[in-house]
């Protein structure tokens, strides 16, 4: 989903406040709901990100049940760092949450934005219209609405004769009647800041919950002849919380279903089986990239242009260049892949592994916090772990480097121009100079000098190359 952000005069005073202290019953978990992950990102930090794109003056989150973990998502991966969090000390309804605010909206009057943490789709178009509506219609409260053909579990917004707003009221407390309508509240709220709080001083625990509610407001509002605006929105699914992982399940589709369309309608993109590819909405893939079924792009990974992803690969948090081969199976960490390369089948690169311009990386092969050179070809079978790795170099089959001691990680540099034979142990720290070769089944436990060849165990200078070997 492609967000914008907006910068109109009539901003000026505006304040969002994310409510997300509860618990989430229904998820049936030990997690906070608003942890749970959609499109590999928790629920609030997707919410924060669309709260950020309406240049807020201030930003705040309500926090209770497990309030360490919601505000390190908050602050790790939103996107705003410029969050004021709130404690609610007992989770005692929507009201007593607001409630515990009002201490840090310390301006005498704003308009407040009121947000829910469990609802991660909804766009800041939107949002700008329901505020834009409250602001025009100078109201105490305006509540956006959506119709639901089943409206079961929701508040429902019950108007007067005249079309205009009575009272919310919720499923517990409804009447048989009042159950019919399907106009439903959203939670989603803008308030005048200063009639809020005077009001919310005056709600009691009066329902079958013994909560504070805050949708008692809009109905004491209508009570005092202030103007109470509803904003119905069009689209039931953006305005939509998640309240059970069958509910995240089907949102985590509709995410990976949009951002794929996205992906092949204006991104130029070919998915051979759509329904069978996963791409995070946060990813980056360019065009005439080719994917393969059941691929997983994920975080903010980036793809070139040309790139083919083959059968059953995940990448993350990685970025590649363009014309890039990842053959199937292969898992992609953290790492970076220069133009023209190929990797796999079942390869593994992890903790920024990178991989210069035409560097290949075969079957089998572990490459971690490693640089493989231009040119240079592991093929089969080796794991290349704190190396750095010149050009025009091939690392033979089952090649090893032997970077733990039992304490401590130490580094294997190997110079552009070497042929590492199958089956080599490179003891770390260790150097292996330009144009040198190591024997098949050498442990190499010293520098080995440029253009020397190096056999046995440990391995020993056999002789003097003249000259660089040729591929």
């Amino acid at each position: 989903m492609v967000k914008h952000s907006f910068t109109t005069e009539a901003q000026t005073n505006l304040d969002i406040l994310i409510l997300a202290a509860g618990l989430g019953t229904r998820m049936n978990s030990s997690l906070a709901k608003v942890l749970h992950r959609l499109g590999g990102r928790p629920l609030i930090a997707h919410v924060c990100q669309t709260a950020a794109l309406l240049n807020p003056t201030n930003t705040y989150v309500v926090v209770g049940y497990q309030a360490d973990g919601v505000k390190a998502a908050v602050e790790k991966e939103s996107g705003n760092d410029q969050v004021v969090f709130v404690n609610q000390a007992e989770q005692r309804g929507t009201g007593d949450a607001v409630m515990a605010a009002r201490s840090a909206i310390s301006r005498a009057s704003s308009t407040v934005l009121i947000l829910s943490g469990d609802v991660p789709l909804v766009s800041t178009e939107a949002l700008r219209a329901l505020v834009d509506q409250h602001q025009a219609a100078n109201a105490a409260c305006t509540i956006l609405t959506v119709r639901l053909e089943n409206p079961t579990g929701y508040g429902r917004i019950v108007r007067d004769g005249a079309g205009g707003f009575l009272k919310i009221v919720e499923q517990k407390d409804a009447s048989v009647e009042e159950r019919q309508i399907r106009e439903i509240n959203a939670g989603l709220y803008c308030f005048d800041s200063e009639k809020l709080f005077a009001a919310l001083e005056r709600v009691k625990p009066t329902n079958s919950q013994g909560e504070y509610y805050l949708t008692d407001v809009p109905g004491m509002f209508r009570g005092d002849r202030e103007q109470v605006s509803i904003y119905q929105h069009h689209d039931v699914r953006e305005v939509s919380g998640v309240n059970t992982r069958a509910e995240l399940a089907e949102f985590e589709n509709l995410l990976r279903r949009g951002t794929i369309r996205r992906l092949m309608l204006a991104g130029g993109v070919t998915f051979i089986d759509p329904a069978h590819a996963y791409v995070s909405s946060e990813a980056q893939v360019g065009r005439d990239c080719v994917i393969h079924p059941d691929v997983h792009i994920e975080g903010g990974s980036i793809l070139g242009e040309g790139c083919e992803i083959y059968h059953g690969a995940r990448i993350t948090d990685s970025r590649l260049g363009n014309r890039v081969t990842i053959k199937d199976h292969c898992v992609i960490v953290d790492s970076d892949i220069a133009d023209d390369c190929i990797v796999g089948p079942f390869a593994h690169l992890r903790m920024n592994a990178l991989m210069e311009e035409q560097a290949v990386v075969g079957n089998f092969v572990e490459v971690k916090k490693s640089r493989i050179g231009r040119r240079t070809k592991a093929m089969h079978l080796s794991y290349l772990g704190d190396a750095t790795i010149g050009e025009n170099t091939n690392i033979g089959a089952g090649t090893v480097t032997c970077n733990y001691d039992g304490k401590h990680k130490h580094p294997t540099v190997i110079e552009d121009n070497v042929r590492i034979g199958s089956d080599t142990m490179l003891v770390a720290p260790v150097r292996v100079g330009s144009g040198a070769v190591t024997a098949a089944g050498s442990v190499v436990t010293e520098d080995v000098a440029a253009n020397t060849l190096v056999a046995g165990v440990p391995a020993k200078v056999k002789k003097k190359l003249t000259e660089e070997p040729k591929s």
